[in-house]
């Protein structure tokens, strides 16, 4: 059993809290940018004549909301494309947020191009919107394929709002995520062929393909191309399957060169288990140790289908992995004495958060939240030491008659928490509960760090 020590390097020194500043992400900069310049390009290209009646302002707009609707595709697709520049400037939680947000606006976008060129349409044809469409699909190439794709948008969309992810697995929800490609495709050659702003510019429909190529090639580069590549030169293995608790597994896996993935405690990976049941699609499951040189260890919680099967692997199962991921690290920590809060399956990333703080000589108390006291895996990792504190708080709140996660009551534990940084993982619930509390009893906003698990 691997137990946390402090490392006998010299204590760091007492850390000046920066003055808190959020500044705008380099990545959210090249989203508007690229934005603008599709505003500026159909702005430039657009006829002034165009707007002088109602139907040709409509179609006008309509086009407008294509192109935009179009360009976010490429934009939302790079945000999950585990482009490490991406990552590095606003962290894979946040990608994952924007690629959702931006889900619902491409759809909108799509519906939108879509109601206002058949509205547009038949004002400037002087037929009804129903007349327009089979009007149009004669004309416009390749337009029956673009309906089809239209429509995987729109059932995709559907598909990832919160009402209806509920009520479906993770492999069903993934697999009909993955007919966004199809849908894609079947749209592209409707844009650059169909698409008045590319018929009369063979230069604009030049970079309007470099666009989706440059796309397909990061896709193909940092989600098939680099992980097969790394699997080839790891060669990750699940060496034993350990339960650590109600409701919770360690995987261990061992390989060659591990210490070459470069992983920081509080991170994580997206793991794919070659086996039957796992192998269609990657989970994130974060680190519960600092890895050694031949050994990675991950603690998961059964929180769905994929991770509550986690505990059957067998030995030997091979294992590809993404990552490393996430900003959850010591390196965030600004000051000396640092708070971690888990719950659940969140013990894993503070337990390997733990560890890198304590070789870095930070002082510790660890609060560790779960319904009953069989439920606090890895406890027995966590030795009280002069610079760690432990303290565990089993028990379902109704049953205690107090919340152990209340100000007052993290006031009572941690009388000086607002001189330390809080780091806090576990269910997105009590993450939110804690950030509250912390912020009440006086922790700047920009020493708070989350990780939640859903």
């Amino acid at each position: 059993m691997s137990t946390l020590t402090q490392d006998t390097a010299p204590r760091a020194p007492v850390l000046a809290r920066p003055t808190p500043r959020r500044p705008f992400p380099a990545a959210a900069c090249a989203v508007w940018v690229g934005s603008l310049a599709v505003l500026a390009f159909w702005w430039s290209a657009t006829p002034t004549a165009t707007g002088a009646t109602p139907g040709g302002a409509l179609t006008s707009l309509g086009e407008l909301a294509g192109l935009l609707g179009s360009f976010l595709v490429c934009v939302q697709l790079l945000l999950v494309a585990r482009v490490p520049w991406f990552e590095r400037s606003v962290g894979f939680d946040r990608l994952v947020s924007w690629h959702r947000s931006l889900g619902t606006t491409v759809v909108l976008l799509v519906l939108t191009h879509v109601l206002l060129m058949v509205v547009g349409g038949a004002l400037l044809d002087s037929l009804t919107p129903w007349a327009e469409v089979p009007s149009v699909l004669a004309r416009q190439p390749y337009l029956w394929s673009a309906v089809v794709g239209t429509a995987l948008f729109v059932l995709v969309g559907i598909s990832s709002a919160r009402a209806a992810r509920t009520r479906l697995s993770y492999e069903a929800w993934f697999a009909l995520h993955l007919t966004t490609y199809v849908g894609i495709y079947l749209a592209f050659a409707h844009q650059v062929v169909g698409g008045t702003h590319f018929v009369s510019s063979p230069t604009a429909r030049t970079v309007w393909v470099l666009l989706y190529a440059a796309t397909a090639a990061a896709i193909l580069t940092w989600r098939v191309a680099l992980p097969l590549l790394a699997h080839r030169r790891h060669r990750l293995r699940v060496a034993a399957v350990v339960p650590e608790g109600r409701g919770l597994v360690s995987v261990w896996l061992d390989g060659r060169d591990v210490a070459g993935l470069a992983a920081r405690g509080g991170q994580f990976f997206l793991v794919r288990f070659l086996t039957a049941g796992h192998w269609r699609s990657a989970h994130p499951y974060s680190l519960s140790m600092v890895p050694t040189p031949g050994h990675l260890r991950f603690t998961v919680g059964a929180l769905g289908d994929h991770s509550s099967t986690v505990g059957t692997l067998r030995p030997g199962t091979p294992v590809l992995v993404e990552g490393p991921f996430g900003r959850f690290t010591a390196q965030r920590a600004t000051a000396h004495k640092v708070l971690l809060v888990a719950g659940g399956a969140g013990v894993g990333p503070v337990r390997a958060l733990a560890e890198d703080l304590l070789r870095g000589g930070h002082d510790l108390v660890v609060l560790h939240r779960a319904h009953d006291a069989e439920s606090l895996g890895l406890a027995a990792e966590f030795t009280p030491s002069a610079a760690l504190r432990y303290v565990p708080l089993p028990g379902r709140r109704t049953d205690l008659g107090h919340d152990p996660l209340h100000p007052s009551a993290l006031r009572h534990l941690v009388p000086d928490i607002a001189e330390r940084d809080v780091f806090v993982s576990g269910p997105d619930g009590m993450v939110t509960a804690v950030a509250t509390a912390a912020r009440a009893l006086g922790v700047p906003r920009s020493a708070i760090h989350r990780e939640e698990l859903t």
